[in-house]
């Protein structure tokens, strides 16, 4: 399964949000889940599934062959034998490593002990000065002082003036500079910044990157307990935001399923879902003959535990009241996806029950309650229950939209789903 950009796709869908209707006061839609794309037989006019796995957390064992191992020789920050691992493939002279190095390196200072960052150089060569930079870490490296050369290098202020100047300027800058690393020998830096073991390092690490066909940089291989689950290929960003999210949703990746749910559910049959909440209970008829695929998937995961302490992560006054992702971020599901479906239902009254998605046929394990009439959600997401009782429940659940910014009031949470069939 092809996952190109599936973590900015999760970003995109944690952030944006759709905006409905012709007035200028936009509505809000239910925030979408997120998940990769899965791969497509690439048949022009080839027919949706009505089910696709979909899972975010795979093991590369190929690829992992391939990736050097961390050893003794590398740039590390962390400990060894760390939960995460990020192995970043950089250039100093690269605009988007330069934005992202600090934050970086406060992803791991916040996960202290449980994070490893493993700095690997790429100098590209249509960078004039990529060479020399990673060669003026390299020779700070020598005696110690490697990491205080990178932040050297990538400081802002530091870096907008040395991309500038010509390769001659930049070496003479970069000797100065090496005065202010305090405990670094200047003279020994000097001499080493343009050795032939130096100069051989930086251009075998080109060679290695090279060989591996890292697209571009800052590029990251992502090993979680020891084992690779991304590469450059899935374009991992590596900003804060994103390695945070990449860092709490690996703490569910066991929870996926790697298979469509099997079919549990009878459509002649009625069921019922009822939900003990922090708040109190609420009941929800089931509608397996308007939307069998919905239904089958709620009651597979209900029966399976999926939505036991999830939490009601969005919930915002008179629209919406969604949970369905254990993770609580919002772009969580089960590890596999849905089509839509169509019937004659219509979002025109509060407690109806949709399935919460991040597109057409992108339904996973995420669910809303209306709370008010929302015609604007007519056509784009499956109807496929309402609450019969504790409606006052769904009403008093704690308002929180993960959107506005600013620290979040704790969630209500989902206890437990016990199903009856009849």
């Amino acid at each position: 399964m092809k996952r190109t950009a599936w973590i900015l796709t999760l970003i995109i869908a944690a952030v944006l949000l759709s905006a409905c209707g012709a007035t200028p006061t936009a509505t809000p839609t239910p925030t979408p889940t997120a998940a990769p794309t899965p791969a497509s037989d690439g048949s022009a006019g080839a027919e949706t599934p009505a089910c696709q796995v979909a899972v975010l957390f795979q093991e590369q064992p190929e690829a992992a062959k391939l990736l050097p191992p961390i050893t003794d020789q590398d740039w590390k920050l962390g400990p060894d034998g760390a939960y995460l691992t990020l192995i970043e493939y950089s250039d100093f002279q690269c605009p988007y490593c330069q934005q992202t190095s600090q934050g970086i390196k406060d992803f791991v200072a916040a996960h202290a002990g449980e994070v490893q960052l493993v700095y690997r150089h790429f100098p590209l060569p249509g960078h004039d000065k990529s060479t020399l930079s990673a060669q003026a870490a390299e020779a700070a490296g020598l005696q110690g002082k490697f990491w205080e050369m990178h932040a050297l290098l990538f400081d802002a202020a530091n870096w907008t003036a040395w991309i500038e100047m010509s390769l001659e300027d930049f070496s003479s800058w970069v000797i100065g500079q090496a005065e202010t690393i305090e405990g670094l020998d200047v003279e020994k830096f000097k001499t080493d910044l343009t050795s032939d073991a130096i100069v051989k390092k930086a251009t075998d690490a080109y060679a290695t990157a090279t060989e591996l066909q890292i697209p571009g940089t800052p590029s990251l291989y992502v090993l979680i307990d020891g084992k690779l689950y991304f590469t450059p290929l899935d374009q991992v960003s590596a900003d804060s935001a994103t390695l945070e999210l990449v860092y709490e949703l690996s703490k569910f990746k066991d929870r996926q399923f790697d298979a469509c749910p099997p079919t549990v559910i009878d459509a002649n049959k009625h069921y019922t879902a009822t939900l003990e909440t922090s708040k109190g209970k609420i009941v929800i008829e089931l509608f397996p003959d308007k939307a069998p695929l919905a239904v089958n998937s709620f009651v597979f995961l209900a029966r399976e535990g999926w939505f036991d302490n999830a939490p009601w992560h969005r919930v915002l006054e008179g629209f919406v009241a969604q949970s369905g992702d254990p993770s609580g971020t919002g772009v969580f599901g089960p590890g596999y996806l849905f089509k839509n479906e169509s019937s004659d239902l219509k979002f025109d009254q509060a407690g109806l029950v949709g399935m919460a998605n991040s597109g057409a046929d992108r339904n996973g394990s995420q669910f809303f309650i209306t709370l008010d009439a929302t015609p604007n959600l007519d056509g784009g997401y499956t109807i496929f229950g309402r609450v019969t009782e504790g409606m006052d429940v769904v009403q008093s659940l704690t308002v929180r939209d993960p959107q506005s910014g600013g620290v979040l009031p704790e969630p209500d949470t989902i206890l437990s789903v016990t199903i009856e069939e009849k």
